[in-house]
């Protein structure tokens, strides 16, 4: 029995509908492809203690933002894994220990910019944007904001009360029965939020709003040098991150409307400045000073990739360039002969 198809069915409806079905799932099951291995390889990576051995290699760099050397394990924790991991982590290692709004601020930062890194570098990856920019990206750039904002605490003598811990960490009994359940259903979730995503976009672009959102986001993407194009991927994960938005930014890679050059400056944008609203009400919860984990983050990654943008001259503009010079060259000695 031949399968479905969109022109089997005689309504125009049923025909969307199963077709649309079919790229959600057909995006999914390429996230799963690269979201699974990575959340398998990182959980036996960290039985192993991959989480202390990185933790050992980042605890000196920490009193370069003005960090205890035990805040290398929250940040080594946060960088394999995800931002509430990193809480539960600083949880237990602050215990009675008092922290400054500005010492929170400052590990906030770390968090919120390299967190996630296999997951979200795979991501990246599989739209073309290979690991070491991803890293480089994204941990450097985490170390130098951080270290930027501690020294202007520090010349200010600001945010130096102690930090209100709004939040603590729900118990988790640390089974691997736990941590698959929990897995299932954060893949569940995401099933669902690609679904909701790809036809949320769908009925704007029917109903012409795309249009607007690209017009509310031309003048932060024009500083940024990128093509409206990638307006949607652009608000998808400033709001909700590269995870829940890998779906829609693996779709609009795929569909071509996206350049290569616009997909590596998105990619290198959202990830000093991604899911704007979870992420920076988590680290909130922990006392932090919203100037610092929201409004320098985002000046931050605007002012980098701007200047990334400014100096990375497109390879199309340099072989248009070779090939005028070439047939000016040519015109010449036709010239000449």
């Amino acid at each position: 029995m031949k399968p479905f198809e969109p022109s089997r069915f005689p309504n125009p409806f049923i025909a969307i509908l199963w077709s649309h079905t079919k790229d959600v799932v057909s995006v999914y099951w390429v996230l799963i492809k690269v979201m699974l291995p990575a959340v398998v390889i990182v959980k036996i990576l960290d039985s192993f203690g991959a989480t202390e051995w990185l933790a050992l290699a980042l605890s000196p760099l920490m009193s370069l933002v003005g960090l205890p050397d035990s805040m290398g394990l929250v940040w080594a924790a946060a960088i394999l894994t995800n931002v509430y991991t990193a809480m539960a982590v600083f949880y237990e290692l602050a215990g009675n220990e008092s922290f400054s709004v500005a010492q929170i601020s400052v590990l906030g930062i770390l968090i919120l910019i390299a967190h996630s890194l296999p997951t979200e570098g795979a991501i990246a990856r599989i739209v073309g944007v290979r690991w070491r920019v991803t890293l480089l990206v994204r941990i450097v750039g985490a170390l130098a904001l951080a270290a930027l904002v501690n020294q202007v605490y520090q010349w200010g003598d600001w945010q130096q009360q102690p930090a209100q811990m709004l939040w603590q960490p729900t118990v988790n009994n640390g089974t691997l029965t736990a941590w698959i359940i929990d897995q299932a259903q954060l893949f569940a979730t995401i099933f669902f939020i690609i679904a909701g995503l790809m036809s949320l976009l769908r009925i704007l672009r029917w109903l012409g709003i795309e249009q607007l959102m690209h017009w509310l986001l031309s003048p932060l993407l024009r500083v940024l040098a990128i093509s409206k194009e990638a307006s949607n991927v652009t608000i998808i994960g400033i709001t909700l991150g590269l995870s829940f938005g890998a779906g829609l930014l693996i779709d609009e890679a795929r569909s071509g409307r996206i350049s290569k050059r616009d997909i590596v400056l998105t990619i290198c944008f959202l990830g000093l400045a991604h899911s704007l609203i979870e992420d920076t009400l988590l680290i909130l919860l922990l006392g932090a000073d919203l100037n610092a984990i929201l409004w320098a983050r985002l000046l931050f990654a605007i002012v980098v990739i701007s200047i990334i943008a400014r100096l990375w001259k497109p390879a199309t503009v340099k072989s248009q360039s070779s090939r005028k010079e070439s047939g000016q060259s040519t015109s010449s000695v036709k010239e000449i002969g």
